[in-house]
């Protein structure tokens, strides 16, 4: 059976993007790596029956030109979605083993909440309540991300009366070649 390294969080960003400059930088090779933390909140209910939320904090490191695509819209507070797998880092300083877990994303979304870019930032383009997704991929973005055009999503929901599912024989025309 193969290995499955999967994660998908929802949290808010814990600082704003690039007030710290090691946040966002270029490899010698020229990709973009951009790294932030999140906190994520989960409730658990305790032995007395209250519920309190416990926090738990995750580094994630976000790729190529997805960080580009992000980095005006990464502020404290911003609520994102990550998607992507786990990453064990090991190092050794001054002869102690260090190792630490984080998340390489494969795609954000950007959620509600929070405050939103700095006004130097474009802002984005959406009609209604779409969330922005990025990939590293330029091939997987949403067609109406492409480009400076966003063209107005259709509705999700179906607008017309649904049609009788299973109607009469006069459904169908006669002269069909089957």
């Amino acid at each position: 059976m193969t290995d499955i390294n999967h994660v998908l969080v929802i949290g808010r960003l814990t600082r704003d993007f690039g007030a710290d400059p090691r946040t966002f930088f270029y490899t010698t090779g020229g990709t973009a790596c951009a790294k932030v933390s999140i906190a994520v909140n989960r409730s658990v209910k305790q032995s007395d029956g209250q519920w309190t939320d416990e926090v738990s904090f995750f580094d994630v490191t976000i790729w190529g030109k997805t960080a580009e695509n992000l980095k005006p819209y990464l502020v404290k507070g911003k609520q994102i979605a990550v998607d992507g797998y786990l990453k064990q880092d090991r190092w050794q300083k001054d002869g102690q083993n260090f190792s630490k877990v984080n998340i390489v994303a494969n795609s954000v979304q950007l959620l509600g909440g929070g405050t939103s870019a700095p006004e130097s930032a474009p802002a984005p383009q959406n009609y209604g309540r779409v969330q922005e997704t990025y990939r590293d991929n330029p091939s997987q973005v949403p067609p109406r991300m492409q480009g400076n055009y966003m063209q107005p999503q259709q509705p999700a929901y179906q607008t017309t009366a649904p049609q009788q599912q299973f109607g009469g024989g006069d459904d169908f025309p006669e002269d069909l070649p089957f």
